[in-house]
């Protein structure tokens, strides 16, 4: 093989993945990086650990970015019945609802093959089925969201709630869309909805009990 041939296929090879920068600086982040909610694009940004500190000074950028915290809580006193689920009219097992701060009102949207659908939530439902947990109380604006699963058993349905920031929902998106086959996802994107509950169950912490607001 000459000089110039094996050239040319180093050219024509596949180029390493460029490495993600933050968005504010260009410093190079690492793979677990934190983000930063841009709420005037309504989009989420890559920041160094340096940018992401400084976002969460109140005033910082005229409060056009927004630091994504990293707290997942849970309310163990907190039940959602099956009634409740079938008044949020979400037609898959998993969403997640966060309030638009710009807005003023909460926004629910659901894993599909297209992306982040949004459903449209009556304020009265949402009152009603989730103004009862003090997760609702807790849930900062814009970068974190409440995030409900609905898993079918012999027993009749299970509805888990948690609080997390509103970048894990993103990546969970992203992760349905590309594993997402046929009506119901396939066995493939269940697979890894189960792994990724069973890590969010593992990392939330409990609201404690005498801030807890359940039947």
């Amino acid at each position: 093989m000459s000089a110039s041939t094996a050239g040319l296929r180093r050219f024509l090879g596949e180029r390493p993945p460029r490495p993600e920068r933050c968005e504010l600086c260009a410093a190079v982040v690492p793979e677990d990086h934190r983000h930063l909610v841009d709420t005037e694009q309504r989009s989420l940004a890559c920041a160094c650990t340096p940018c992401a500190l400084l976002m969460e000074t109140p005033g910082a950028a005229a409060g056009r970015f927004r630091a994504v915290p990293d707290r997942r809580l849970t309310d163990p006193g907190h039940r959602i019945d099956d009634q409740a689920w079938e008044a949020l009219q979400i037609p898959v097992g998993v969403a997640f609802f966060f309030r638009n701060a710009a807005l003023d009102r909460l926004v629910a949207l659901y894993p599909s093959p297209a992306g982040a659908t949004e459903s449209e939530l009556d304020p009265a439902t949402w009152n009603e089925v989730l103004g009862r947990t003090r997760l609702a109380d807790l849930l900062q604006p814009d970068v974190e969201a409440l995030l409900l699963r609905r898993t079918d058993s012999r027993g009749g349905g299970a509805i888990e709630c948690h609080l997390v920031p509103i970048d894990l929902c993103y990546a969970l998106v992203g992760r349905m869309r590309l594993l997402w086959q046929g009506f119901d996802g396939g066995a493939e994107a269940r697979a890894a909805l189960d792994a990724f509950f069973t890590d969010v169950r593992r990392q939330a912490r409990p609201v404690p009990a005498a801030q807890a607001v359940g039947p």
